[in-house]
């Protein structure tokens, strides 16, 4: 089938390509016709660029001082240690007459034995250094957020509207608009899950911010296969009214596999 030839079944395997849950050989044939159809093509790059933005979700962090001396500290240890270890391979030049010099063989002794005093020193101090750049590493693997549930939510024309992922780390939506579309002053886009049976649960009311986040937990959005917005009264409407205004944007909530 021509996939160029139906929009809306292009743009979702272009969105499930860049999110990286199209695998197998469905990711394999995309790839093979990207390669060939410019359309194709151009929808990957189009999503590709999308998720690019997602990097600014997070807070760029720049790398202390202290980093940059211990990778200093590191490479300099490690050329002093072969450094020494090469002088402690190589033979001397012998010569006659003074190779019996009580003198030359204690001064061979004294260096060889400095050496490897400072060859044990380096290793202890490379092994602290590497303990300490592990922790730090940990640590920032720790924080980064752990998406669990991705969404792309499209208008009726198909178009991509609101990019939605669920971290169960710190039990968060994060919402990011990615079409043009802007509510009126007086009106609320309002956030539902459509559970696979019963009424829609409300998951928040949504700012006019182009990206936001909304506090949820893992029981609100497991087993929900898909995810609407719908135009409010200003300020959203209770739960159990469910959506009274028109649904602007759905789809599918993924859960990621990777």
């Amino acid at each position: 089938m021509d996939i160029h030839r139906h929009p809306e079944l292009l743009d979702r395997l272009a969105a499930a390509y860049a999110l990286g849950t199209l695998r197998g050989g469905a990711r394999r044939r995309f790839e093979t016709l990207a390669r060939e159809r410019a359309p194709v093509r151009a929808a990957a790059l189009l999503w590709q660029s999308r998720m690019v933005s997602v990097n600014e979700l997070q807070t760029p962090e720049a790398p202390p001082a202290a980093v940059w001396t211990r990778i200093d500290n590191l490479v300099r240890a490690k050329r002093e240690q072969a450094a020494m270890s090469q002088a402690r391979t190589e033979p001397a030049p012998v010569r006659a007459g003074w190779w019996r010099s009580l003198p030359l063989w204690r001064g061979t002794t004294a260096a060889g034995a400095l050496a490897t005093v400072l060859a044990v020193v380096t290793a202890v101090g490379l092994r602290d250094h590497l303990g300490t750049q592990i922790g730090e590493l940990q640590a920032r693997l720790e924080a980064q957020p752990q998406i669990e549930y991705v969404a792309v939510l499209n208008d009726e024309q198909a178009s991509a509207s609101m990019l939605v992922t669920f971290d169960p780390k710190s039990r968060q939506l994060t919402l990011q608009r990615v079409g043009g579309y802007q509510e009126a002053a007086d009106k609320s886009l309002q956030l539902w899950a459509l559970p696979p049976s019963g009424a829609p649960r409300s998951l928040g009311v949504l700012s006019q911010d182009k990206l936001l986040k909304l506090a949820a937990d893992q029981q609100a959005v497991g087993g929900v296969p898909a995810l609407a917005i719908s135009l409010e009264p200003l300020g959203g409407v209770p739960s159990e009214r469910g959506p009274t205004g028109p649904v602007l944007f759905k789809g599918a909530l993924i859960q990621k596999m990777l």
